[in-house]
């Protein structure tokens, strides 16, 4: 192959890189309905910023199972080190929330490299099991140091000040918006991280391992990175959740934590960033509504119309999403 041919094909390859990471007018819409949302309903400040930080949550899963294949029933475990690690450095009189969203990001990335090292071994499995069991040993840890994470009681006290000079508020005015900046400042790494050359990577070593070792991809270290990275994610969000409740429990270390996560990103479409996002926000709004109806009995409506989105609405979800992917990604229709 003549040097002429490949700087061709290395000039197509750029091109069509380029057109695929384009953004689609889709998702400004998407975006700019989220930041519409701020000023259209003043009244759901506190629930649109659950929403944001279990979007952030959903996102950080979808980067290593949508788009890596790692499956994990322990994400929980990231989250709710973020939480407590955010809460007790602000319990101990560290409260800019930015330096506590700092430390439970370092905290929780500091977890997931060394846990990668064993959730990623074996088979799909064996990842669930050790996943599962990493979270379990950190909740019974927090459970056993109760007298620095308050146990049982949860973490009290904590007294987060302003945000760049904003107070937190009752109304959750200003939590809403911190969560939906640092929602939409780490979608854009994470779009960055998915449509770059290590995002084509992560795609390959997800549709087939073998073949991508095969042609050189290091595919160890790819894992172990973008599980780092989703590890990273889930520490933030957990740590918004405690700053801007100001409370934080072992609640956030259970294991409907990561079960309700895994179902958002299933019910949004994986392997899809804004699958998360639209995930999350079904979930809350469906949990939000069904237990305003029936205070008693919404989990039970929850698992019924889950049921039934299983069984009978599988196959429509999965068209709906496949149209939504070709609407929005970019050179669709030229």
């Amino acid at each position: 192959m003549t040097t002429q041919r490949i700087a061709t094909l290395r000039l197509q390859a750029v091109g069509l890189h380029d057109r695929l990471s384009a953004w689609h007018w889709s998702e400004y819409l998407f975006w700019v309905l989220v930041a519409a949302s701020y000023f259209l309903f003043p009244s759901r400040h506190l629930l649109m910023n659950e929403i944001a930080i279990l979007a952030l949550f959903s996102l950080s899963l979808d980067l290593i199972l949508g788009y890596a294949g790692v499956i994990s029933l322990g994400h929980a475990a990231f989250f709710g080190l973020g939480a407590y690690t955010a809460g007790i450095i602000t319990k101990f009189g560290v409260t800019d929330p930015l330096i506590g969203l700092g430390c439970a990001t370092l905290a929780a990335t500091a977890l997931g490299l060394a846990t990668s090292f064993l959730a990623l071994r074996g088979s799909d499995l064996t990842r669930l099991m050790v996943t599962l069991g990493v979270a379990l040993v950190l909740y019974e840890i927090a459970n056993r140091l109760g007298w620095l994470t308050g146990g049982a009681d949860g973490l009290q006290g904590m007294d987060v000040g302003p945000i760049l000079g904003f107070d937190f508020d009752i109304f959750g005015a200003v939590a809403n918006a911190y969560s939906l900046i640092v929602l939409f400042v780490l979608f854009l790494i994470a779009r960055r991280v998915v449509h770059s050359p290590f995002g084509w990577s992560l795609r390959a070593i997800r549709d087939n391992p073998l073949r991508a070792a095969a042609i050189g991809v290091p595919v160890r270290g790819r894992l172990v990175a973008v599980y780092t990275l989703g590890a990273a994610y889930a520490g933030v969000a957990g740590a918004l959740l405690a700053q801007t409740t100001q409370f934080a429990s072992l609640d956030v270390l259970a294991f409907h934590r990561s079960a309700d996560v895994l179902l958002m990103v299933t019910i949004g479409g994986v392997g899809y960033l804004y699958g998360g996002l639209i995930g999350a926000l079904v979930f809350k709004i469906m949990q939000d509504t069904l237990s305003n109806l029936t205070p008693q009995y919404w989990e039970f409506w929850i698992g019924l119309v889950l049921v039934v989105l299983v069984l009978g609405g599988r196959d429509w979800l999965e068209r709906l999403a496949a149209l939504v992917a070709r609407r929005t990604r970019p050179g669709a229709g030229r």
